[in-house]
């Protein structure tokens, strides 16, 4: 029996968390790849900035500059001030825009998408095939009559032609259907029902506290793309009335093109981005795990 016992013990397999922390060990070649990788991709982003607190002599300099210098303050007052270029007015029309969009994207994506995965009535499956279709379709595609309406409707070098035709997106629909019908049990929709809530109730007091992770990816995603939007707004605004984008696409239409002044804008229309990204962070990633896991 002792042997045997012996035996038993030589041939057991590596314990669960053996096998997890061979799966998790990164050899040196992985660390040395990201850090090559993360210093390509910062490396530009850091190069604007540190041109942005110089003259624009250092621009054609080689080897490059890679210390700050101490003129961020004096370009950013020259930006501002600069004229043709309305980048303060730039600023405000981006917050309004990115904002309404991303609120409106959010609000009425999570309401469809908890509709088409929960509730039951007529057409559902060929509404959802029609949502998709519109995904397949190029934005360019749309450009010309959307245009057209904006036109009609005299929209035209309003902000509200920037914001009213993206007020919710198919992919914003399809993805809130597919997290609500993993995330959201059919019984905890019933208990609600039975407890007297209204449908709208149950979705603002019950589905959308379950989808708060997905609307966290999808509110950072639309104000990403809002923010950095070009195509559009160059189309439908002018440029005394434009977008942060519009303001520095004047800078670099300019006939003598101010690096500094192109670079220190292209800073500060960074820097909203970043500090959407720090303080909804950990909450997006921590859905985009939570979806992992689940699927």
């Amino acid at each position: 029996m002792p042997g045997i016992r012996r035996r038993r013990s030589h041939g057991r397999r590596p314990d669960k968390a053996g096998r997890l922390r061979s799966l998790w060990d990164a050899s040196p070649l992985t660390y040395l790849t990201l850090v090559v990788a993360l210093a390509l991709s910062v490396f530009p982003i850091y190069w604007m900035i540190v041109v942005a607190t110089r003259t624009n002599d250092v621009v054609a300099d080689v080897p490059p500059p890679v210390l700050p210098g101490g003129r961020f303050g004096t370009n950013v007052h020259r930006l501002f001030s600069t004229q043709d270029v309305y980048f303060a007015k730039g600023l405000v029309n981006s917050f309004i825009a990115s904002g309404a969009v991303t609120i409106s994207t959010v609000f009425f994506a999570s309401l469809a998408g908890f509709a088409f995965a929960k509730l039951r009535f007529r057409g559902k499956n060929a509404l959802l095939l029609t949502i998709i279709a519109t995904m397949m379709i190029p934005v360019q595609m749309g450009i010309v009559p959307l245009y057209m309406i904006m036109v009609k409707l005299g929209w035209q070098n309003h902000l509200q032609a920037v914001i009213v035709p993206f007020l919710v997106t198919g992919f914003g629909v399809f993805m809130m259907r597919q997290y609500a019908d993993q995330a959201i049990p059919d019984e905890l929709i019933e208990a609600a029902r039975v407890d007297g809530c209204t449908t709208f109730g149950i979705y603002w007091r019950v589905v959308l506290p379950a989808l708060r992770p997905a609307a966290g990816v999808l509110g950072l995603f639309t104000f990403m793309q809002t923010w950095n939007e070009f195509m559009w707004p160059l189309a439908v605004l002018t440029p005394d009335n434009p977008t942060v984008q519009l303001s520095i696409n004047n800078l670099a239409n300019a006939y003598f093109k101010d690096y500094t002044l192109m670079f220190a804008g292209t800073t500060i229309a960074v820097l909203p981005l970043l500090i959407v990204f720090i303080v909804f962070g950990r909450q997006i990633i921590g859905g985009i795990m939570e979806g992992a896991i689940k699927a």
